[in-house]
């Protein structure tokens, strides 16, 4: 009888942690299609730049657009547990990053995962996404760069548009 409560008390806290781990990224996508709309700010060499956002695919997804010398989009979707961004680069290749589970609701970190057309692994590519929100009008994202093994950062410090 024993090992029987032992099993269910450990497919319970299973169950559990599978729906806590699903709900932290519905939550952290949520709070990210709040960033719907135009925003515009300067990046890291002080150069303008502007960015829209729109949840598309019936609330699916979440599309981010820099525009730019090099527009970029970059795509935000729940696949089931996980929160992902696929960044269509200009340098022609897709990484994918998977969301960590933000710490303070405003924070929404995204790593590696792999990537479609990516010669090899040091080929340069987009490896490291940090957006952070500290209020409805207001954002900042730091992009982390991978070329050939060294890392290059750009962080765009962005407005609402009104």
């Amino acid at each position: 009888m024993k090992p029987v409560r032992i099993a269910i008390t450990l497919l319970f806290v299973l169950v559990t942690s599978a729906a806590f781990a699903a709900s932290a990224a519905q939550k952290s996508f949520e709070e990210l299609k709040t960033l719907n709309g135009s925003w515009e700010g300067k990046g890291s060499n002080g150069e303008l730049v502007e960015v829209s956002y729109r949840v598309t695919s019936n609330g699916s997804a979440l599309m981010s657009e820099i525009k730019g010398k090099e527009d970029m989009i970059s795509m935000f979707n729940l696949d089931g547990e996980r929160l992902l961004m696929t960044h269509y680069c200009a340098v022609g290749n897709q990484p994918r990053m998977v969301a960590s589970a933000s710490p303070d609701g405003k924070t929404f970190t995204f790593a590696f995962l792999d990537a479609t057309n990516l010669a090899t692994p040091d080929a340069p590519h987009m490896n490291h996404l940090v957006i952070f929100m500290p209020d409805a009008n207001h954002h900042t994202e730091e992009w982390v760069y991978n070329d050939h093994s060294k890392e290059m950062k750009e962080v765009f410090d962005l407005w609402r548009k009104k």
